[in-house]
């Protein structure tokens, strides 16, 4: 199971929050990340939260298409194997 997320940023990390909790409460897994465009420190919080998230519902999350940039900040804020980004 997977969900996407096409814009993930300060304005709408809240809401994308939520959802990809939500989507991970329903067992989700796999997290989509080709449509993602513009990233910030906001993203990097999102995507730790929902890692959190994933071990306490004992799921393995798994990132996939993660762009350039988001494992740039990631690897910036040395959380690159928290969110297993490769």
């Amino acid at each position: 199971m997977s969900f996407t997320v096409s814009t993930l940023n300060f304005i709408n990390a809240k809401q994308v929050l939520q959802e990809g909790l939500d989507a991970i409460a329903n067992g989700e897994h796999e997290c989509d990340l080709s449509k993602l465009g513009q990233v910030d420190s906001a993203s990097v919080a999102v995507l730790l939260a929902w890692q959190k998230a994933a071990k306490q519902n004992k799921l393995h999350l798994r990132f996939k298409n993660t762009p350039e940039s988001l494992i740039s900040l990631a690897s910036l804020y040395g959380v690159t194997e928290l969110l297993a980004l490769s």
